[in-house]
């Protein structure tokens, strides 16, 4: 046993003591033999969650009716879920009924993908009993029994499907594929914002045109946010080296970009993003396409900000676009400009007000932007005497 499992050990040993069974599940077994980054470590447990928080002193509640307690050890926190089974599924994501039971294999019956339906004692030992370590030697997602069923059980799970394409560059088993294609309209009953979370997860995976291949293949776009675009259009999109992006919000940009989208607002508040992405994504959008029409200039750097200018020219890249430029030649030019921002000039609104004796107005912004504008393409010096000089020339006093 090795980190991070030593910690949470003493979870799994302390139920044990107390007579019931309690093994490491999901993501975090996959990903230890995978020898990735683990992150979250669920626990699943035949003990009940009354019983779970009778064993330890601290606990938060966020989901008994489902079994799951979550157990706090030094500071740490881990989630312990009472094995289960499920009932039917009325809304494609939740179950109608969940049931307290004894059986670890039954347990895992449940989970969506061989792969994430593994289990690990106290002892280091893979419980796998649906053959999940042959099908990451195999680079293989494949549902756990009749795709048809986990599908309508969950419909997310076509998403989460092409998600783990992305993330571990494996492929789908003939089965799942086929099954997406068929089913593929379930989506529409699932929560938009559940659906971007893996969107942007695939965005960010290792693999993002792979699995954006596959939502090609199976017309999965079809069911997603005014992507149900041509045919054509959609698996150009394919054809791009999206690793080469860091951020999520360059994927964004360069999806609007190649899609063509013109009411980028509305294609946005369709995917439910937070203002704030939004935001990021229209300065992106602005410097793109001004560099495409004109190269890049100070304005647009200075217009766009550093962070923003660093994702369009990483975007240019991919792009091969003869704008691109050596990032640090960008950088250095970006450090170069006079001012940054507005707020960099030595003067303000009502130091205007003053040398003038005029009343406010839209005429104190004006002048601003102009001192703005010659400060930045250097024509006039950063110093508050320069700017009021430059002003008294012009007859402004």
């Amino acid at each position: 046993m090795k980190e991070p499992f030593i910690h949470p050990l003493y979870v799994i040993e302390k139920l044990e003591t107390a007579g019931y069974e309690a093994y490491f599940v999901g993501g975090a077994v996959r990903d230890l033999i995978l020898n990735r980054t683990i992150g979250d470590i669920d626990i699943a447990t035949s003990a009940r969650p009354e019983q779970v928080m009778e064993l330890f002193p601290k606990t938060i509640h966020v989901g008994i009716e489902h079994g799951t307690v979550v157990v706090v050890h030094e500071n740490e926190t881990y989630e312990v879920t009472t094995f289960r089974s499920e009932g039917e599924y009325d809304d494609f994501r939740r179950p109608s009924s969940v049931t307290f039971i004894s059986s670890l294999i039954e347990d895992l019956q449940r989970r969506d993908f061989t792969i994430n339906a593994m289990a690990m004692n106290a002892k280091g030992e893979i419980i796998d009993p649906f053959n999940g370590r042959e099908d990451l030697r195999n680079q293989l997602i494949r549902t756990v029994g009749n795709a048809k069923e986990r599908f309508h059980e969950d419909a997310l799970r076509m998403m989460r499907a092409v998600r783990f394409v992305s993330q571990l560059a494996f492929s789908l088993s003939d089965q799942t594929k086929r099954a997406i294609q068929q089913y593929g309209e379930l989506l529409r009953h699932v929560s938009i914002e559940r659906i971007t979370v893996e969107f942007e997860k695939m965005l960010s995976g290792k693999r993002p045109s792979l699995a954006l291949a596959l939502v090609a293949d199976t017309e999965l776009y079809r069911y997603l946010p005014q992507l149900n675009v041509d045919p054509q259009k959609f698996r150009s999109v394919c054809a791009h080296d999206w690793m080469m992006l860091q951020r999520v919000s360059e994927s964004w940009t360069l999806l609007v970009h190649l899609l063509d989208i013109q009411d980028k607002q509305a294609f946005f508040k369709s995917w439910k993003l937070s203002n704030k992405q939004i935001k990021d994504i229209q300065l992106q959008s602005i410097g793109l396409r001004d560099v495409l029409e004109n190269g890049w200039s100070k304005r647009i750097m200075y217009t766009i900000g550093e962070q923003a200018s660093v994702s369009v020219n990483r975007i240019l890249q991919l792009l091969r676009s003869n704008e691109y430029m050596n990032e640090h030649e960008l950088l250095y030019i970006y450090s170069e400009l006079p001012i940054h921002s507005l707020k960099d000039l030595d003067i303000n609104g009502q130091d205007l007000l003053v040398w003038t004796g005029k009343k406010g107005g839209p005429w104190v912004s004006q002048l601003l932007k102009e001192i703005e504008e010659k400060v930045l393409y250097n024509e006039l010096m950063n110093t508050k005497s320069s700017i009021r000089k430059w002003v008294q020339s012009c007859s402004q006093i």
